[in-house]
């Protein structure tokens, strides 16, 4: 039975060279968040970033909510994958690293597409579950990784029937299996890792991909 393959630094590259169609402004946008303090480590690989706007294209959406904006590499991969007339709202606990991200926006001409709400996540969910209800149809979920259970459940009551939520950091740098890691982003990804497998109301798939992705849906009630 074929395992995970291992990727060595030249598979990984070839990978990169066969797969990623980063164009300039997303490549300017990565390059400026690495300048930044831990701006690497935050930031979501091109290859995810792609990801996402597959998968947000595929479902398709109109409505999207990003929970953690950082300077806005993923906002803007999934604003571009909106279906006509659709539109992003993106969430974070401060609006100084959007405001980096803003300008790659405007030059991507995804701007009016995108809404950035500041403040506490959970208030900020809180507040739009009583807007729009379900109304969501993609859930990008990248923020404090403590919060993870929390903002999960939240994310089920906004996400509709037939959406899709995708939660970065699920292997949160390999932490997740050293007994010796007991802080609590790392205990929060392990209580939000455990929480969604034995979920019976969600279908679910953990990727070994970047810094580990899981993919949500809803389980469907069949006759």
């Amino acid at each position: 039975m074929a395992d995970q393959l291992e990727l060595s630094a030249a598979l990984s590259g070839y990978v990169r060279e066969f797969s990623l169609r980063e164009d300039t402004v997303l490549a300017e946008l990565r390059e400026q968040t690495s300048q930044l303090p831990a701006g690497s480590a935050m930031q979501v690989m091109p290859e995810e970033g792609q990801l996402l706007t597959l998968l947000a294209g595929l479902t398709p959406a109109r409505g999207i909510l990003e929970i953690g904006t950082f300077t806005g590499y993923s906002t803007l991969c999934l604003a571009r994958a909106l279906a006509p007339g659709g539109t992003l709202v993106t969430c974070d606990i401060t609006d100084r690293w959007a405001r980096i991200g803003a300008d790659y926006w405007r030059r991507a001409g995804v701007e009016d597409r995108i809404e950035v709400r500041v403040g506490d996540a959970a208030t900020t969910l809180e507040a739009l579950i009583d807007e729009r209800g379900r109304s969501f149809d993609l859930v990008f979920i990248d923020a404090d990784k403590r919060g993870l259970p929390d903002y999960y459940e939240r994310s089920l009551t906004l996400v509709g029937d037939t959406g899709l939520i995708v939660v970065d950091n699920t292997l949160f740098f390999g932490r997740v299996v050293d007994p010796e890691a007991r802080d609590a982003d790392t205990e929060g990804v392990r209580a939000f890792n455990a929480l969604v497998r034995d979920d019976p109301r969600v279908e679910m798939s953990l990727i070994p991909m970047a810094d580990g992705i899981t993919l949500i849906r809803k389980r469907r009630v069949t006759a």
